[in-house]
Parts: C-alpha cells; structure tokens; sequence
C-alpha cells in the first residue's frame, strides 16, 4: 500500500510525509477513523514510506526491496497485531495474531477497507467475539525487542486495539510509552474515544478523515466503472465508508428516488392501494437493496432539514431532481415531522437486518408515515 492508492486525503499524506522528512516521527501514533474510512490504508502506506530504500517528495518509491514486500504484506519489520476468535481449527486457547496471518494478507489484499465482519468472514471466524487476548503482550514485547532485520524502523501495527483485553493493553504499556529504538506502534482504531486513557496519553493522535462524497463517486467511477449519477447516488448514502460505497455498488440497481418520492406522495394522500402495490414491489427487492432503500430515505429527509437552513447550498449532498424534491418536501412537514419519520425508518431498517417480513414491514410503515403526515 502506498499513498497513491489511496485517494485524496492530501494534506494527511503532506502530514505524515513531513514528520518523515524533519525526522519528528513519534513513536506512537493513533490513527483514528471512522468504520470504512482510509485509517487502515493510510497506516499501511506510512509504514511503508517509513522504509522505503528510494523515496520520492510525494511517496515511497514502489520498487525497492521493502517496497515490494511492504506490498505483499510479509516485510519482516512490520509486525501485524488484530482481533481474533476461536474457530473450527484453532481452539479459543490458542488464539493469537500469527495463526492468521495469512488469512490477514488476504484480508489486506483485497478489502483493505472492510470491517470485522469482513476479517470474520475471512478467517472463519462464523460470528465469533473477536478479541486481541492477553497473550498479544508478549507477542508485542518479543517483535519489537528484536533489531530491525533490513529496514529503518521496526513497525507494530494493532488493528482495533480498542478490542484488546484489558490485561494485554496495561502490559504494553511500558513499551508503548518507551519503544526500543527506531521502534513505531501504529494504532488503528474505530472508536479511539473507547480506548484506555493509559493508551490515550501515550500516542500521538491523527484523525483521519472519511472519504466526501466526491471522492467516493470519483472511485466508483474511475476505478469501478459505476455510472456517474448512480455514483453520486451511492456515494451520498455511503455517508463517507468506501466499504458501504462499494457493497452497495455490487448490488442490483432501482431507482431509489422515484420510488421514495411516489411513497412519500402515496402516504401523504393516504392512498392505500398504491401504498399496497409498493409494499410487493419492496418485498420483491433483496435484503441489501431494501436496507439501501431505507437508508435512501433517511437521506433525503437529512437534505429536506438541510433546506430549511440559511447557509442550504453550502451544506446540500444531492443536487438536481433529488436537490429540488428534498428542498419542496421541507416546506411542508414540522421538525417534529422530521424526527418521527427518520425514527420510524430507522426503526424498519433495523428490523430489515433481522429479517421481518418485508412486505408487512413496509406496509406497516406506510401507514405509520401517513399517520405522522396528518398531525402538524
């Protein structure tokens, strides 16, 4: 992984790339993100720029010795720590980081943006709890009491580490505040505000931003081959997690807008009928489209509040038939409207993921939505 691959996010790369440079590189660093955000990537390419034999101003050089294993994943100073559970051949006694680490390869190789769903998946892990264990502190101590093998800073990156027990964080903490030489933790964390505030203390925080919606529509476009306003769309939904752009993008496509805007007129007029014939047609999707549909919603009801505020073309995410719908439909419904509508399709897209009857589910929402239109 290089910066290259990741897109955008410049001044965090200019960052990271000047600590290197003037040599005030801190010997614990928290990279905090949201789920789906470049946290993961932008740690991978850093520990790769770190040691890179040639590199440029703007990235490791991508052809070098460490380069080439940086990009395989098996540099022999740049250590992996990640959550892991029991599973069919690994009893849950056992568990450690390197009994995975060629499922943790491929993980990286091919869903460098997934979540522990995805690494669940992807080791066999069949729903599990994932944990980094107790035993990790000693795995931590021993990798990094070793001399560098080839390149200029040994590197310990912890995936999660807000999923580290308890005893394994306060045992790292020594070597966390006071590394052995040329020694670096990279933490990677979903939920930083989670962590031990003994951890806290001891690294160097960088928030890294998730991607903007034009970022997401640009790699769905130039990199996956996704039409341009179908992009947008779904770079909107997204709400910034390249997983969640991605996963939706592999989905079968509808058009979300007409069919929220006919529903929504469909439940203000309380037309019932209608109202059943989009109920099969609901059903009729799978459970990733229905979900996505919901979460469509829940958009556009963001950009109708959005358009009650001065400063609205600053803060507007659609634009077009969307922009002007979201902006007509926040004239005629009260903030309170606006609460009871997101919780009740909040509420149906939660039930969605545990598998309600969809066609009962979405009928018994219009209803509701055609009850909340009524009261101002």
């Amino acid at each position: 992984m290089r910066f290259k691959d990741i897109h955008g996010l410049e001044s965090t790369k200019s960052l990271l790339r000047s600590a290197v440079k003037t040599n005030h590189v801190a010997h614990a660093q928290l990279f905090a993100g949201m789920p789906g955000s470049p946290a993961l990537s932008m740690a991978l390419a850093y520990a790769t720029f770190l040691n890179c034999e040639n590199p440029t101003e703007e990235d490791a050089c991508g052809e070098c010795s460490s380069c080439s294993k940086n990009q395989k994943f098996v540099h022999p100073d740049v250590h992996f720590i990640f959550p892991v559970s029991s599973t069919k051949n690994v009893a849950a006694k056992d568990t450690k980081s390197q009994l995975f680490l060629k499922e943790w390869r491929n993980f990286l190789l091919t869903t460098p943006y997934g979540n522990l769903q995805d690494w669940s998946e992807i080791y066999g892990g069949e729903g599990k709890q994932a944990l980094i264990s107790t035993k990790e502190k000693m795995t931590i101590i021993n990798d990094l009491s070793l001399k560098a093998f080839e390149g200029k800073f040994k590197v310990m990156i912890i995936w999660q580490p807000e999923l580290m027990h308890k005893n394994a964080a306060n045992g790292i903490l020594k070597v966390l505040e006071e590394p052995p030489d040329n020694s670096l933790f990279l933490l990677v964390s979903e939920q930083p505000d989670t962590l031990l505030t003994t951890i806290l203390s001891r690294t160097q925080r960088l928030n890294i931003p998730s991607f903007t919606d034009q970022e997401l529509s640009e790699i769905l476009t130039s990199a996956h081959g996704v039409e341009t306003s179908r992009a947008k769309q779904l770079a909107h939904i997204a709400d910034g997690s390249l997983r969640t752009a991605l996963y939706l993008s592999a989905q079968v496509e509808t058009d979300n807008f007409n069919f929220f805007k006919q529903w929504m007129r469909n439940c203000h007029q309380r037309q019932m009928g209608q109202l059943v014939d989009q109920s099969d047609e609901f059903a009729k999707l799978n459970k990733a489209a229905q979900s996505t549909f919901l979460k469509y919603g829940l958009s556009i009801l963001r950009e109708a509040l959005v358009s009650l505020s001065t400063t609205q073309d600053k803060l507007f995410r659609v634009e077009g038939d969307e922009k002007s719908f979201a902006s007509n439909f926040g004239k005629v419904i009260s903030t309170d409207q606006f609460q009871k509508l997101s919780g009740l399709i909040s509420d149906a897209a939660y039930h969605v993921e545990r598998n309600a009857n969809s066609k009962l589910l979405f009928m018994n929402l219009s209803i509701n939505v055609s009850k909340v239109f009524l009261k101002k």
